[in-house]
């Protein structure tokens, strides 16, 4: 496959130094993307680069993708406002290792000469003096050129340190010593990156008159104009501990309409005409949002696995009805407070509510009614139920069926929950 061209029709080729297509299309390229640990987990932000990476692997070149142990301690001031909090160095060891095995996840590192490796510049940095970087490094580079960046510039009045200043000499010395010694060259990134990226080139052509190139992807924004890869609880993770599957899935899942077309092109590996096969069919019944489900599945399957997808699958059901008294017996607690996140939960005293009547119970111990007329009213219309089987006036509190030991679901009509917490 042409890289460029797939870039192209996915809308992920943001702007790249002339020459590029026509060095793609001649051999098979070294390129790499940088990866910030700043955090023990990659986030769906961090995404749009790594599908950059496996679409450059599939389409014949040999992508590596760099962890920043080096630069991981100084801090990227692209799009920043204000100066980051430096890591000690067990915690950046740790998130290091933390992302690399997710980057192993996604490429091929055992499929012959384009075989993903991954670096780490602190190799190549832990014995580069101060002294020989501003001799070897900061000669070569004018100080009206690092002025010039965007990263700069729109930090001039709030201030910024030499430390954060620098940075790009540091990024820009990762191209050099990668072209220098691994054949890199191409560095690709997102378009924020392009000035740290051409400081690069620029080091490479000023310290040993070579040539490399540079590749930026847009960045995304959401069609309401918020940032993508939040959600209402912050940023969306790939490590299942920091966001579950389950919350995973209901991201893709809830992508609007507006933005879905551009998701399953930057995060899928469907085909172009998987896609617009897809988009046909989805126009004719968008109320089924098989655009939304298509790209939840395979996304959900890629950063976990199949079996955490079909468990967020059944865990989605529950809300619309769908599920069995067995479904929900087999949850765990954080599935639970996953599902029901949001919904007005109530906290009762375990052996106070044994045996309870249920209009005592709907309206004294939980508040759920405002009086026991109300609650009274309501299961004679046999609009409740505890756990999604259908109580009456003369039921009794259902403790033996605590889901966990713990929580019982109540639900009023087919939309309205509850959720009760014994303890």
């Amino acid at each position: 496959m042409d890289f460029i061209e797939e870039l192209r029709w996915r809308g992920m080729l943001h702007d790249h130094i002339p020459g590029t297509e026509e060095l793609l299309k001649k051999e098979m390229v070294c390129g790499y993307i940088g990866f910030d640990p700043t955090a023990d987990s990659l986030g769906v932000g961090n995404l749009v680069q790594v599908m950059t990476l496996m679409h450059f692997q599939r389409c014949g070149h040999k992508p590596f993708a760099l962890v920043g142990g080096a630069t991981g301690m100084v801090g990227d001031p692209s799009g920043k406002s204000a100066e980051r909090n430096f890591l000690n160095e067990e915690t950046l060891q740790h998130n290091l290792k933390c992302q690399q095995a997710q980057l192993e996840k996604f490429l091929d590192f055992n499929c012959g000469e384009n075989s993903a490796v991954i670096v780490n510049n602190y190799d190549w940095f832990k014995d580069f003096t101060f002294l020989d970087f501003i001799r070897d490094v900061g000669k070569h580079i004018p100080i009206n050129y690092m002025m010039a960046k965007d990263s700069v510039q729109s930090r001039l009045e709030t201030g910024m340190s030499f430390t954060e200043f620098s940075y790009q000499l540091v990024q820009g010395y990762d191209f050099y010593y990668l072209w220098k010694n691994h054949n890199i060259k191409l560095q690709m990134g997102g378009s924020d990156q392009w000035g740290n990226i051409v400081t690069g080139t620029e080091l490479i052509r000023r310290k040993d008159s070579g040539e490399a190139f540079a590749l930026t992807t847009p960045l995304i924004k959401k069609a309401d104009g918020t940032k993508f890869g939040k959600s209402e609880g912050g940023n969306v993770w790939l490590d299942a501990k920091r966001t579950s599957p389950y919350k995973f899935y209901q991201f893709w899942l809830n992508a609007s309409d507006s933005d879905v077309s551009n998701y399953i092109r930057i995060f899928s590996l469907k085909t172009k005409a998987e896609v617009e096969a897809l988009e046909a069919e989805h126009t004719t019944a968008p109320h089924l949002r098989l655009l939304q489900k298509e790209l939840a599945k395979e996304i959900t399957i890629r950063v976990h696995n199949e079996a955490d997808f079909n468990r967020a699958v059944e865990a989605s059901e529950i809300l619309f009805g769908k599920s069995t008294t067995e479904s929900l017996a087999a949850l765990t607690e954080e599935e639970i407070l996953d599902i029901f996140d949001g919904v007005p939960m109530f906290e009762v005293n375990k052996d106070a509510i044994k045996g309870m009547e249920m209009t005592e119970f709907l309206a004294v111990a939980t508040g759920i009614f405002p009086s026991k007329g109300e609650a009274r009213r309501s299961l004679q219309e046999n609009a409740m139920s505890i756990n999604k089987e259908k109580i009456t006036l003369e039921d009794a509190v259902p403790t033996a069926k605590l889901l966990n030991g713990k929580y019982l679901i109540i639900q009023k009509g087919k939309k309205n929950y509850f959720l009760v917490k014994a303890v």
